[in-house]
Order: C-alpha cells, then sequence, then structure tokens
C-alpha cells in the first residue's frame, strides 16, 4: 500500500472516528433531551387528568350517602361517577387525540381495576402491567437507545388521588417507544447528515494533507539525487515507479548515509596521521581560519607559548598571544597589522631564541583573506640537535677506528703473552730482579688485553630484542637489584614510581644496564654516603627517569666530556659506563641530559619515548564560535 494511501485512510480514519463519537453524543443529548421533555408533558397531563376526575368524584358523590363500613359501595360509587362525568371524558379524549407521545390513558380504582380507558377494551379489567417512564429517566446511554430504538414498548406516568393516606384513584398515562422514536427522527436525520458531510470533507482534507505531507518528501529525493550523482540518479528514476516515494527516499538517505560513513572514515584514517605527525613535529605550527581562530595546533605549539595545546583550539589570535612578552607582543603585532613575517629570529626573555613566521593565506580568485599559517622554530633545539649528530657521527667513526684498532692490537697482545710465558719457563731460577720485571709485564699486558676487549665490546653492533613493556616494572628490577649493594656504603635509595604503568618498546637487558650505569656513579659520587632519588614520570610522550645524587656535583666546563668514551674522573674509571649510557639511549630514539650544581649533587633525566598504544592518538578539535571582527579585534 502506498503512503499516500496509508495518509488519506489514516486521517479519513481519525476524522470518522471522531465525528462518530461526537454524533453519539449529540445523539444521545437529543434522545435524553426528548425522553426528559415528555416526561414533563406527559406528567402534566397526569395532573390534569388527576384534577378532572377529582371534580368527577366531589361532582358525583355530593349526594349520595355513603357507608363508610362498606368500601365496596364506595368503589363502585366513584367508578360510576367518574364513567359518567362529562367534562372527565372531554379532558381524556382530547389529550389521546391531540398529543404526540400519549399512546392511552387509564384510570384505575384502589383494586388496580380499570374505570375508565381511552381504549374501551380496557374497561373493567385489571389496569396493564408496564414499566415505569422514570426508567428511561435514569437510564445509561446503551439502556436509553436500546430501549427506544429497540423493540415497541409502552411505558407509563402514574399520578395518584389519596383518600386517607392510602391510593383512592391512579392515573395512568401510557407512552409508547415508537411515538418517541417519531417525534426524535428529524433531528436523527439531521445529524445523520451532518456526520457524512463531515466525513466527506475528512476525505477530502486527508487527501490535500496527504499531497502537502509528501510534497517535502519529493523535494528531499530530488535533493538526494543531486547528492549522489549522476549514475544513481537514472537507477533511482528507473525504479521510482515500482516503489513508494517514502520507500526510495529512505532508501536514498541509507545509500548517502554510508558514503558519508565512508568519507567520515577515510577522514579519521587522515587525521589520525596528521595528528601523529603534528605530535612528533619539534616546530610549533598553528593554523588559523579567516576570522583568527586556531583550528591546528602542533603538540610543540604550547610549549613556545605557554599554554596547553587544547586550551589554545578555537581560541582568537588576540586571546592566545600574551603582548606582555616578546615573543607574544611581537606575534600579535604582526596579526593586527597582517604583516607577514618571514624567518624572523625573537630573542626572549629568558635569552631563548625563536624562529617565527607568519603566513597569510588569501583566495586568488577574490583575494579574500582565508587564514594564516604561524609556523615557531627553536634555534637552540636545532643545534642541540645538530650537536648530538655531530657526536653520533663521532662516535660512530671512533667506533668503526676501534673496532679495527681492538682486532689489529688483539692479536700482538696474544703473542706477547704466549713469548712472555715462554721466557719465564727458560727462566726459571734466575735472578729475583729479571722475574720480577717479568711478572710486571704480564701485569700490564693483561691490563691492556682488559682495555682493548672493553674497546671491541662498545664497538661491536648491539642486536637490539625489542618488546612492548611496563617501565616501571623495568626500574622496580633495577631497583631490587641496587638497594643492598647500595645500603653497604651507606646511601639510601628514595623511590618514587607512577601508580599507572608506562608502556614503552624497549630492551629490558639494556635499559636495566643504562639505569644501573647511572646509579652506580650516583652511588659512587657519594663516598660519605648520601641519599640517592630516584623518580619515575611521564612528560608528555616520553617516559622520564630522573636519578638524582647529592654529591660534589660535575663543573661545568668537563660536563660536556662526561660521554665521551674513555673519558672518567674517578680513580680506576673505564670511562665507558657513560658512553654506554648514551649509546644504549640513542639506540632506543631516547636521550641522556644532567643538570647539576656544585656542592648540591647531580640530576640525570634518561627520556624514553612511550609506545604508540600508551600516548595515544590526538585528534583536533573543532573551534570555538565565529568572530566576525576578525584578526585585529
Amino acid at each position: 500500500m502506498r503512503l499516500k494511501t496509508k495518509l488519506v485512510l489514516a486521517i479519513t480514519t481519525l476524522v470518522f472516528l471522531i465525528s462518530g463519537v461526537l454524533s453519539l453524543v449529540y445523539v444521545y443529548q437529543l434522545l435524553q433531551s426528548a425522553v426528559q421533555q415528555s416526561y414533563e408533558t406527559n406528567r402534566m397531563i397526569a395532573d390534569q387528568v388527576q384534577l378532572a376526575v377529582r371534580n368527577a368524584l366531589e361532582t358525583g358523590l355530593s349526594d349520595q350517602t355513603v357507608d363508610p363500613n362498606n368500601p365496596g359501595q364506595l368503589r363502585i360509587l366513584a367508578a360510576q361517577a367518574v364513567r359518567d362525568n362529562a367534562a372527565l371524558q372531554a379532558v381524556v379524549e382530547s389529550v389521546n387525540r391531540y398529543s404526540l407521545t400519549v399512546y392511552d390513558i387509564n384510570i384505575g380504582d384502589s383494586n388496580s381495576n380499570t374505570v375508565l380507558s381511552t381504549n374501551p377494551e380496557n374497561e373493567e379489567k385489571p389496569l396493564p402491567l408496564r414499566p415505569d417512564y422514570k426508567q428511561l429517566l435514569n437510564a445509561n446511554p446503551i439502556e436509553l437507545m436500546r430501549q427506544v430504538f429497540g423493540p415497541p414498548k409502552v411505558f407509563e406516568v402514574v399520578v395518584t388521588l389519596d383518600r386517607y393516606g392510602e391510593p383512592f384513584v391512579t392515573v395512568h398515562v401510557g407512552v409508547r417507544t415508537t411515538l418517541l422514536r417519531a417525534f426524535y427522527a428529524p433531528r436523527l436525520i439531521e445529524s445523520l447528515t451532518l456526520m457524512g458531510f463531515v466525513l466527506g470533507t475528512a476525505l477530502l482534507v486527508a487527501f490535500l494533507l496527504s499531497n502537502l505531507a509528501l510534497r517535502p518528501l519529493e523535494q528531499i529525493s530530488q535533493q538526494l539525487d543531486m547528492l549522489n550523482g549522476p549514475s544513481e540518479m537514472a537507477l533511482e528514476e528507473e525504479k521510482a515507479a515500482q516503489r513508494d516515494i517514502a520507500m526510495g527516499v529512505s532508501t536514498k538517505i541509507e545509500r548517502f548515509g554510508q558514503r558519508m560513513r565512508n568519507v567520515q572514515e577515510v577522514f579519521s584514517a587522515l587525521k589520525e596521521n596528521l595528528d601523529q605527525i603534528l605530535g612528533n613535529l619539534q616546530d610549533g605550527i598553528l593554523l588559523f581560519t579567516g576570522d583568527g581562530r586556531a583550528v591546528l595546533v602542533s603538540e610543540s605549539a604550547g610549549r613556545f607559548l605557554n599554554m596547553e595545546r587544547d586550551n589554545i583550539l578555537g581560541l582568537h589570535a588576540r586571546e592566545i598571544f600574551d603582548r606582555s612578552t616578546v615573543l607574544g607582543r611581537a606575534l600579535g603585532e604582526a596579526f593586527d597589522g597582517g604583516i607577514s613575517l618571514i624567518q624572523e629570529e625573537i630573542l626572549t626573555e629568558t635569552g631563548r631564541r625563536v624562529q617565527a613566521s607568519v603566513d597569510f593565506i588569501f583566495d586568488d580568485t577574490t583575494s579574500r583573506g582565508l587564514g594564516a599559517l604561524l609556523t615557531l622554530h627553536d634555534l637552540e633545539s636545532a643545534e642541540a640537535i645538530e650537536s648530538e649528530l655531530e657526536l653520533s657521527r663521532r662516535m660512530s667513526a671512533i667506533g668503526r677506528l676501534t673496532s679495527g684498532v681492538g682486532h689489529e692490537v688483539k692479536n700482538p697482545i696474544n703473542a706477547i703473552v704466549v713469548h712472555v710465558e715462554l721466557l719465564k719457563s727458560k727462566l726459571t731460577g734466575a735472578s729475583e730482579p729479571a722475574t720480577r720485571h717479568l711478572e710486571v709485564i704480564e701485569a700490564e699486558i693483561h691490563r691492556l688485553d682488559r682495555v682493548v676487549q672493553l674497546l671491541v665490546d662498545f664497538s661491536r653492533p648491539v642486536e637490539l630484542r625489542l618488546r612492548e613493556q611496563d617501565l616501571k616494572e623495568v626500574i622496580d628490577d633495577v631497583l631490587t637489584l641496587s638497594t643492598a649493594e647500595l645500603s653497604t656504603h651507606n646511601v639510601i635509595l628514595e623511590s618514587h614510581l607512577p601508580s599507572k604503568p608506562l608502556f614503552v618498546n624497549i630492551d629490558s637487558d639494556l635499559i636495566k644496564q643504562a639505569a644501573l650505569n647511572v646509579i652506580q656513579n650516583g652511588a659512587q659520587a657519594m663516598p660519605e654516603g648520601g641519599t640517592l632519588r630516584v623518580v619515575l614520570e611521564e612528560e608528555r610522550k616520553f617516559a622520564v627517569l630522573r636519578i638524582a645524587d647529592q654529591g660534589p656535583g660535575i663543573p661545568e666546563e668537563i660536563r660536556e666530556k662526561i660521554f665521551d668514551l674513555y673519558f672518567t674522573t674517578k680513580t680506576g674509571g673505564s670511562g665507558i659506563g657513560l658512553a654506554m649510557t648514551y649509546r644504549i639511549l640513542q639506540l632506543h630514539y631516547g636521550s641522556i641530559e644532567l643538570e647539576s650544581s656544585l656542592g648540591r649533587g647531580t640530576e640525570f633525566l634518561l627520556r624514553i619515548p612511550l609506545a604508540s598504544t600508551e600516548w595515544g592518538r590526538r585528534y583536533l578539535q573543532p573551534a570555538g564560535s565565529q568572530d566576525e571582527r576578525g584578526f585585529s579585534g
């Protein structure tokens, strides 16, 4: 069934029910009014007949002598007076002839026998047994309609004439239901005619409303055809004659929704990749709309502006740049005046050198401003990265050199050891000075061999066994191994580990070695004992391990050398531990830094990137409400 047919049937049924209920209520009200009016009329007729009976009795019995002990005589005389009174008969005949609802009138005595009746066949017989007319007055709507429109039935209105408190003569006015129905028929026909008119009007209105209701669906269908493309439009036109407009619109919306979901999936993937790219950038990038609101913010931009990235999104340019700072004032003036900046170097209050670029984007056809792109570059960080790269290249070159040197030195050392052993065997029984010199030569050769072996181990390629695991558990194992040894040197180990896991992609054995190297260096820096503080925390997308001692600190002039191979300030030190730690963190794409104050101790910071499952994917947030005033505000 088509939607238009359903709408017509639904509206028609609704109007039919409403009009039918209202018509039934109207019919009941009319019927009840007619019954009430008929009762009042017939009661008045009964009262008139009663008055005529009273007059007839007074006239007929006024000259009669009645024995009080003979009630039968009184009934006979009363019946004779009623029958012989011409005025009473005239009243009864006139009422019966001219009343529209009176069926008959019966006058009975105290023994319920008919004395006088408009129907001669009833006289000298018991009064007919009929229901009281008040039953119609008190009937419910259904019962009332059933009595009036059912089989013909006679109801009566009874009025009594009492003598000494007892009924003496009764007047019975009969009312037939067919007479009520005939009296009510014109109004009933009027009501049915009105109901038919209402139903016809309802059909017309339903047809018009269905067309009006379906017109927006037709317009929506046309718009969906335009959105779905010409190929799908032709297919829809071929099927239009075979299905309903609502079903067609539903199918088109479902197809369009599927297309939108596909586009949304592609957009989500692109946005995810963009977020990952922006999250890995060291430069700060901010993209502004034409009215000056930030809609794209990289993770690093917050560090330049001292604001959280999520708090920057949606803000106007004048709300982002703090005019009390050198960087904020320079960028704010550039946005207010629409002045482009090309790699402008800005020196901040803290001595930090920042390179800023502001590019305004315009529409080539209309020359209307579409937005602006702000790029912030930390020159000092770039120089530090270049320094680290140079150090990495140097260490790589040293590694290649030491690998070759170690291989070339190992063979002569082995040969010397063999010949020293042969020489010692040949000098058995020789003088003590000669033997002592041989022992010194042997000890120094063994020491040289250990140094060369350490050199070879350091330059040997490392095979990483990376696995995603909780760094908190790895550091906890390191602390467990270190606690007993540190306590023997009067060093108290104080640790603070996070409550939640920090997942990193690492070779746990190498990371344990790096952490142990730094912890042992910290303990050796406190020969008299002290507190070694170890803190593991999350900083942006890095896990940061802080190891702080209470030693004398590291002088400024040697801080850049402590990660160099073989550099050491400790007696008996090899100078390989921190260099190995530096190399291990480089292999994990991390870094190691230090902060030291003379007389207060040194703190090492080991940074390891969090796994992608830990720092997650950051999605762009929509910009805030539009500001029509533009950049200048």
